[in-house]
């Protein structure tokens, strides 16, 4: 039957209990080893000290001078006595040379067989053994007494093995107080020691930190967003699946700096900050990223956790719904201007004035649709067309004109589904936004836009377009309907938006910074500033395009982006585009 015995719970209670049996088997067992040693010890000291009284005695004058007369006992007997108290053995024994006894501490015994081997005494020989006589187990010594060569008596001194084994009990009780006080101590530093372990582990025993070790893999490598820890020395220590993907690291970088990870430089800033990031927006390669930092407490730098999460969809959303918003914002104001033009039509015709009325209302309607046509003509991507007409509203309701260049061409179905419309409402939208709030309150204020298709790194296809700029109305897509014309060999198409603003332009040496997150030339508003820029060099690098500022002829800032649409000869070639500044084209 098996007892139940209880089991500590916690690592630490384990640990403590096995440290204490432990120190308890060492402690006895070296008890046990110096019991039988000094026992052994003992009886060895015990027979030197029997022999050197046995030799003492035989070679005394005096013993062997009563050996000589008639009662030996008379004159040995006492002589005996004083010996056994002065050298505290337990018994001398002076006999003849047969064994006869002279002395013994038993009176009772004198006269009677000495209990022992002698023959070696008998001999001239000195031994010592452990023997049961009278007295019971004695270590005893035997020596002979002599007159010249001749052996006139014997003489045995012993002590008695129970008076040994007391010597090595008094000396065992001595080792047992020192060995319980070496185990009292190791269990109190045991104790100590495990009583800190126990708190570091909160108490959990050695089950529950490995399934806390299982949980915390699986959760580890399971959540989405991205958990970053770095040391103290800003290392990495621990990176997940997440945060792997998010910021576009490979391989081991357990162990490396942050430093070498390759990050962008304001998100690398953000890592080694020391104070805490709440919710900051970043940029890496090819995603928006919201980080959090927060140091690992506990008197002195320990660490720091970093968590990481996507909201580049959210972010492009995000541009969207402010655009959505912009043009809600343009509709109530076209509202409210039709309702202002509806009440001066009805008002002419109540005044009789139905002409006039008519003239007006024709008027306002040829200058919609001559917009609407002119960006439709020039731009029928449906999405790019949509964003362009909102934009126009959203300008004018701001006192900026904006301009839909000449040389723009871009038909429906042109672009490749690699190059999804969320991205292209990405980069025209931040680039018209940040052209109009440019040209707001210049003289003139004007935005002007170009979007169109160009074939690069071919010879005759170059030149021919650019000869042909007047018939720039012949897109990509119709060429290709029309077989190519066999001028397509060995280029590539490129997506080219231009957008050019009559504002105070960009400093040649902040033409990089313009594109940093949190470059902005304007006040920080609540929502901050700095990312739309950033927002567009993102999504034109990761289609492989360019992104670039030059001055605009006439003053400002001009933003060209290109996006590559793959090869020429499987898309044919298109009319390169001469470049333009706000003044090209006609009035949107």
């Amino acid at each position: 039957m098996r007892l139940p015995l209880p089991r500590p719970r916690s690592l630490a209670g384990q640990l403590f209990a096995m440290q204490a049996v432990l120190i308890a088997v060492v402690v006895v067992g070296y008890a046990l080893f110096s019991y039988i040693s000094d026992r052994g010890q003992a009886q060895a000291a015990a027979g030197r000290q029997a022999r050197a009284v046995a030799l003492a005695i035989a070679d005394s004058p005096s013993v062997a001078e009563a050996v000589r007369t008639p009662d030996p006992s008379s004159l040995l007997q006492p002589y005996a006595v004083r010996v056994m108290q002065d050298t505290d053995v337990d018994f001398v024994t002076i006999m003849n040379p047969r064994g006869i006894r002279w002395t013994h501490p038993d009176p009772k015994q004198i006269g009677h067989p000495f209990q022992g081997h002698i023959d070696r005494a008998q001999r001239g020989g000195t031994f010592t053994e452990t023997y049961t006589g009278t007295l019971g187990p004695s270590v005893r010594a035997v020596t002979p007494i002599k007159d010249g060569e001749r052996v006139v008596g014997l003489v045995s001194a012993g002590i008695k093995v129970e008076e040994i084994s007391k010597r090595a009990r008094e000396q065992l009780a001595a080792l047992t107080g020192v060995a319980a006080g070496a185990l009292l101590l190791g269990a109190v530093g045991t104790y100590v020691i495990n009583a800190r372990l126990r708190r570091h582990t909160h108490g959990m025993n050695a089950d529950e930190l490995s399934r806390m070790h299982d949980y915390h893999q699986a959760a580890l490598h399971a959540v989405r967003e991205g958990l970053l820890m770095l040391d103290g020395q800003y290392r990495v220590a621990l990176i997940n699946d997440g945060g792997r993907e998010l910021l576009g690291v490979t391989g081991d970088v357990v162990g490396a700096s942050v430093a070498e990870l390759g990050l962008p430089s304001q998100l690398t800033g953000a890592l080694l900050a020391s104070e805490p990031r709440v919710d900051e927006v970043h940029l890496a390669a090819e995603r928006v990223l919201v980080v959090n930092t927060s140091p690992v407490s506990g008197g002195e730098r320990r660490g720091t956790v970093v968590t990481l999460r996507d909201v580049t969809e959210l972010q492009s959303l995000t541009g969207e719904l402010n655009s959505e918003r912009g043009f809600s914002q343009a509709l109530r104001s076209q509202a409210h201007e039709a309702a202002n033009r509806l009440h001066t039509v009805v008002s002419l015709i109540e005044l009789g004035r139905a002409e006039e009325a008519v003239d007006f209302a024709t008027a306002e309607l040829e200058l919609a649709q001559a917009l609407t046509d002119q960006v439709v003509a020039a731009v029928g991507e449906p999405v790019l067309a949509a964003l362009l007409l909102g934009k126009t509203a959203q300008a004018n309701e701001r006192g900026v004109e904006l301009v839909v260049s000449q040389e723009s061409r871009l038909d429906d179905g042109l672009l490749p589904p690699s190059l999804p419309a969320r991205d292209l409402v990405t980069i025209l939208g931040n680039l018209v936004d940040n052209a109009v709030d440019a040209a707001q309150g210049a003289v003139p204020s004007r935005v002007a836009v170009a979007a169109y298709t160009e074939r690069v790194g071919t010879g005759t296809a170059g030149a021919e377009a650019a000869g042909t700029q007047a018939a720039g109305a012949e897109t990509l897509g119709a060429q290709g309907a029309a077989g190519g014309s066999g001028t397509a060999e060995g280029g590539r198409s490129e997506l080219v938006l231009r957008v050019s603003d009559t504002g105070a332009g960009v400093d040649p040496a902040h033409a990089d910074l313009v594109f940093e997150r949190g470059y902005s030339t304007k006040p920080a508003d609540e929502g901050g500033r700095g990312l739309g820029l950033a927002l567009v060099r993102q999504a034109v690098r990761r289609h492989g395009g360019t992104l670039s500022v030059t001055d605009a002829e006439g003053g400002g800032a001009r933003f060209e982006a290109r996006l590559p649409l793959g090869s020429a000869g499987a898309d044919t070639a298109t009319p390169t585009a001469p470049t333009g500044g706000p003044e090209d084209g006609g009035a949107a």
